[in-house]
Protein backbone atom coordinates (compact mmCIF):
# COMPACT_ATOMS: atom_id res chain seq x y z
CA UNK A 1 0.00 0.00 0.00
CA UNK A 2 0.97 3.24 -0.82
CA UNK A 3 1.67 6.11 2.18
CA UNK A 4 -0.25 9.09 2.07
CA UNK A 5 2.43 12.00 0.44
CA UNK A 6 1.22 14.06 3.50
CA UNK A 7 -0.15 12.50 6.99
CA UNK A 8 -0.59 14.56 10.26
CA UNK A 9 2.62 12.68 11.44
CA UNK A 10 4.88 14.45 8.89
CA UNK A 11 3.24 17.92 10.27
CA UNK A 12 4.86 20.00 13.05
CA UNK A 13 3.30 22.92 14.19
CA UNK A 14 5.44 26.02 16.37
CA UNK A 15 8.67 24.68 15.54
CA UNK A 16 11.81 27.07 16.95
CA UNK A 17 15.55 26.70 15.11
CA UNK A 18 19.19 28.36 15.63
CA UNK A 19 19.62 28.13 12.00
CA UNK A 20 19.03 26.52 8.28
CA UNK A 21 20.75 24.07 8.95
CA UNK A 22 19.27 22.91 11.93
CA UNK A 23 15.87 23.31 10.63
CA UNK A 24 16.52 21.66 6.95
CA UNK A 25 17.88 18.23 9.36
CA UNK A 26 14.27 18.45 11.49
CA UNK A 27 12.55 18.86 8.14
CA UNK A 28 14.02 15.84 6.46
CA UNK A 29 14.44 13.77 9.80
CA UNK A 30 10.86 13.77 9.28
CA UNK A 31 10.73 12.25 6.34
CA UNK A 32 12.68 9.76 7.95
CA UNK A 33 11.52 8.82 10.64
CA UNK A 34 7.91 8.12 8.93
CA UNK A 35 10.17 5.89 6.37
CA UNK A 36 9.76 7.98 3.30
CA UNK A 37 13.64 8.16 2.81
CA UNK A 38 16.64 6.93 3.81
CA UNK A 39 18.61 8.67 6.72
CA UNK A 40 21.40 9.83 3.95
CA UNK A 41 18.77 12.28 2.21
CA UNK A 42 18.89 14.63 4.63
CA UNK A 43 22.63 15.15 4.27
CA UNK A 44 21.71 15.33 0.85
CA UNK A 45 19.04 18.14 1.08
CA UNK A 46 21.87 19.69 2.81
CA UNK A 47 24.42 19.56 -0.04
CA UNK A 48 21.29 21.00 -1.92
CA UNK A 49 21.44 23.81 -0.08
CA UNK A 50 25.13 24.87 -0.20
CA UNK A 51 24.63 24.49 -4.03
CA UNK A 52 21.65 26.72 -4.54
CA UNK A 53 19.14 28.03 -1.48
CA UNK A 54 15.88 26.57 -1.15
CA UNK A 55 14.45 29.67 -0.05
CA UNK A 56 11.32 30.38 -2.72
CA UNK A 57 10.07 33.58 -1.12
CA UNK A 58 6.96 34.17 0.48
CA UNK A 59 8.56 33.10 4.34
CA UNK A 60 8.56 29.36 2.49
CA UNK A 61 11.68 26.86 1.70
CA UNK A 62 10.96 23.69 -0.20
CA UNK A 63 14.52 21.69 1.06
CA UNK A 64 14.82 18.47 -1.20
CA UNK A 65 17.71 16.21 -1.73
CA UNK A 66 20.37 16.61 -4.41
CA UNK A 67 19.51 14.61 -8.12
CA UNK A 68 21.87 11.84 -6.90
CA UNK A 69 20.12 11.24 -3.77
CA UNK A 70 16.70 9.58 -5.72
CA UNK A 71 17.91 6.39 -4.63
CA UNK A 72 17.96 7.57 -1.12
CA UNK A 73 13.84 8.15 -1.24
CA UNK A 74 11.72 4.90 -0.79
CA UNK A 75 7.95 6.77 -0.93
CA UNK A 76 6.76 10.23 -2.26
CA UNK A 77 6.48 12.11 0.52
CA UNK A 78 6.58 15.91 1.96
CA UNK A 79 7.01 17.39 5.22
CA UNK A 80 5.40 20.42 6.76
CA UNK A 81 7.37 22.40 9.14
CA UNK A 82 5.55 25.80 10.67
CA UNK A 83 8.01 28.11 12.60
CA UNK A 84 6.19 31.17 13.05
CA UNK A 85 8.79 33.14 14.34
CA UNK A 86 10.91 32.12 11.27
CA UNK A 87 14.89 31.27 10.40
CA UNK A 88 16.85 33.12 8.75
CA UNK A 89 17.73 31.50 5.47
CA UNK A 90 20.46 33.91 4.77
CA UNK A 91 20.40 37.09 2.44
CA UNK A 92 17.79 38.19 5.16
CA UNK A 93 15.69 35.78 3.61
CA UNK A 94 13.36 34.56 6.76
CA UNK A 95 11.12 31.25 6.67
CA UNK A 96 8.18 29.87 8.61
CA UNK A 97 7.07 27.71 6.25
CA UNK A 98 9.46 24.35 5.18
CA UNK A 99 8.06 21.90 2.78
CA UNK A 100 10.59 18.81 2.70
CA UNK A 101 10.26 16.54 -0.66
CA UNK A 102 11.10 13.28 -1.43
CA UNK A 103 9.74 11.85 -4.75
CA UNK A 104 10.45 8.55 -6.33
CA UNK A 105 11.34 8.56 -9.66
CA UNK A 106 10.03 11.78 -11.40
CA UNK A 107 7.41 12.32 -8.58
CA UNK A 108 8.50 15.17 -7.16
CA UNK A 109 8.21 17.02 -10.09
CA UNK A 110 4.06 17.10 -10.10
CA UNK A 111 4.17 17.23 -6.16
CA UNK A 112 6.68 20.24 -6.20
CA UNK A 113 3.99 21.95 -9.16
CA UNK A 114 1.40 21.23 -6.59
CA UNK A 115 2.62 22.59 -3.69
CA UNK A 116 3.66 25.53 -5.43
CA UNK A 117 0.36 26.26 -6.76
CA UNK A 118 -1.11 26.03 -2.68
CA UNK A 119 2.21 28.33 -1.82
CA UNK A 120 1.22 30.83 -4.34
CA UNK A 121 -1.79 31.51 -2.95
CA UNK A 122 -1.25 34.75 0.29
CA UNK A 123 -4.31 33.78 2.03
CA UNK A 124 -2.51 30.13 2.18
CA UNK A 125 0.86 31.24 3.71
CA UNK A 126 -0.95 33.42 6.56
CA UNK A 127 -3.45 30.34 7.71
CA UNK A 128 -0.14 28.19 7.26
CA UNK A 129 1.80 30.44 9.69
CA UNK A 130 -1.03 30.56 11.87
CA UNK A 131 -2.78 27.48 12.14
CA UNK A 132 -3.00 25.64 15.29
CA UNK A 133 -4.37 22.35 13.93
CA UNK A 134 -2.47 19.26 11.64
CA UNK A 135 -6.03 19.27 10.35
CA UNK A 136 -6.15 22.83 8.67
CA UNK A 137 -2.44 22.14 7.45
CA UNK A 138 -3.94 18.57 5.63
CA UNK A 139 -6.97 20.60 4.32
CA UNK A 140 -4.90 23.17 3.10
CA UNK A 141 -2.29 20.97 0.88
CA UNK A 142 -5.37 18.83 -0.01
CA UNK A 143 -4.59 18.69 -3.34
CA UNK A 144 -1.04 17.32 -3.36
CA UNK A 145 -2.44 14.06 -1.63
Amino acid sequence: MTKEILSKENIKLNAQFQNKEEAIRYTGDILVTNEYVQPNYVDKMLEREEVTSTFMGNFVAIPHGTEDSKGEVIETGISVVIAPEGVDFGDGNIVKILVGIAGKGDEHLEVLSKIAIVLSEGDNIESLVKSTSKDEIIRIFDEVN
